[in-house]
């Protein structure tokens, strides 16, 4: 039996705050969801640099007490992984951002697939992609 677990892409987050019903169903129905540091840092960062810091803190920490919701951590192996995927991508010369390649190497680490709405995940064959349209 296949398990759905997710790994939230800051994107799919930031979607999901603004009430999109394709992120709401897929993170009801995932097993389990997955953050990392990258992405709580891309998240505060618009945090700080909006109007709303405590209000967006206060709601990332209500998503992150629920008990299907776990922070990754970024280990060596890890970084094998971010390795094995910007050789790849350079080589067929398709860069993606770099947050976006440690989200990626976590993601195929832990046999993770990434939501998100940003189709340059789609370059990275090592890795699942759950595609949500904006």
């Amino acid at each position: 039996m296949e398990t759905n677990r997710l790994i939230l892409d800051t994107s799919a987050y930031s979607l999901f705050m603004m009430g999109n019903l394709q992120i709401k169903e897929a993170l009801q129905s995932a097993e389990e969801v997955f953050l990392t540091p990258i992405i709580l840092g891309e998240l505060l960062a618009g945090f700080v640099m909006g109007n709303k810091e405590k209000k967006n803190r206060a709601l990332l920490d209500d998503f992150l007490d629920s008990s299907r919701v776990t922070v990754l951590h970024i280990d060596e192996e890890t970084s094998e992984r971010y390795s094995a995927i910007v050789f790849h991508l350079r080589a067929q010369g398709t860069p993606i951002p770099t947050n976006d390649l440690w989200i990626a190497a976590s993601a195929m680490q832990h046999g993770l697939k990434v939501l998100t709405s940003d189709s340059h995940f789609l370059k990275v064959p090592q890795i699942l992609t759950l595609l949500i349209e904006n």
